[in-house]
């Protein structure tokens, strides 16, 4: 595979039905972008539905025969996933490709509605539910994809299963929580390849991370002065555009090269920039008891149990 993967590389999408959760901005709204560029149907799955509009404004703008829709999608409340997921499937009987992207990096302690530890509530638990409501679309379409969007902070995570959300505040730490949802969304990947290799399934389960992007996801952390005068010094040299972020969750999608089980990454000094290439995660991400541990838990959470059924294609 080449080591120079770009947009230019991305296949015709005609007739493939895209959902990207976060689209209306960073590496989601790239993304988003591209693969309506390339043909696709894309559902940009939001929670600020002013700032989609705006987005999908702008990408229309830029495609103008692009086929793309706004649907509202709050991660941080299991309800909104659930009508998400039951208004997705009013409309569409085939889902090629579930790009999970949305999340939250280094807030403050809080909770979902539901009660969740907010980060890991948003990053794992949310898309965890919303795959698994929209499994039997996903089973029902020949070769889909689940692209969970993790991060270089997965090396830094750890599971603790007697305080997996820091129940009131306890042992908090933004970056501790950050880097455990990050981990969660590898061994979520991992587990779930796994379990559509046993039901025989033709979809595959596949991670990516951008490296260090230049996007608004940690925007919040920017109010002092001083953080920002180290944060337009330092990016420059570290990070790089939100375009060439969005590329490893963009190739993970759509090249037709990917296998399940792989995680992209940028190919550059410790994966923080350059072209998207198959990256390797860290021991703790490939624990076996964890995944099978986390996915336990997380139905037990949200209250979804992963249906495999029958493998009927569309």
């Amino acid at each position: 595979m080449s080591n120079k993967w770009t947009n230019q590389n991305i296949p015709n999408l005609t007739g493939k039905v895209i959902i990207v959760t976060g689209a209306n901005s960073g590496i989601g709204f790239e993304s988003a972008k591209e693969f309506a560029r390339n043909g696709a149907t894309v559902v940009m799955a939001c929670r600020n539905m002013d700032k989609a509009t705006s987005a999908l404004a702008d990408i229309r703008r830029e495609v103008p025969n692009a086929t793309t829709e706004i649907m509202h999608l709050d991660l941080a409340s299991q309800k909104s996933v659930h009508q998400f997921a039951q208004a997705f499937k009013d409309k569409y009987n085939r889902l090629d490709v579930l790009l999970n992207n949305a999340g939250i990096m280094w807030v403050a302690y809080g909770k979902t509605v539901d009660g969740f530890e907010s980060q890991f509530g948003v990053n794992h638990l949310g898309h965890f539910a919303l795959t698994g409501l929209l499994l039997d679309v996903i089973l029902a379409t020949p070769n889909a994809r689940v692209v969970n969007v993790s991060s270089m902070g997965h090396r830094q995570g750890e599971m603790d299963w007697d305080n997996l959300m820091f129940a009131g505040g306890n042992g908090y730490g933004e970056h501790r929580a950050y880097s455990r949802s990050k981990l969660a969304n590898l061994l979520f990947t991992y587990e779930l390849q796994r379990r559509f290799e046993t039901a025989g399934a033709s979809a595959i389960a596949v991670a990516a991370h951008p490296g260090a992007s230049d996007t608004n996801l940690a925007g919040h952390l920017l109010d002092a002065w001083y953080i920002q005068l180290v944060y337009n010094l330092a990016m420059p040299f570290l990070a790089q555009s939100q375009e060439m972020g969005a590329l490893p969750s963009t190739r993970a999608s759509v090249d037709p090269e990917v296998n399940g089980g792989q995680y992209y990454g940028p190919d550059g000094f410790m994966e923080m920039r350059g072209y998207p290439v198959v990256v390797s995660s860290n021991d703790r991400s490939h624990n076996i008891a964890d995944a099978q541990k986390l996915w336990d838990v997380s139905e037990e959470l949200t209250g979804i149990t992963y249906n495999w059924g029958e493998q009927v294609t569309v």
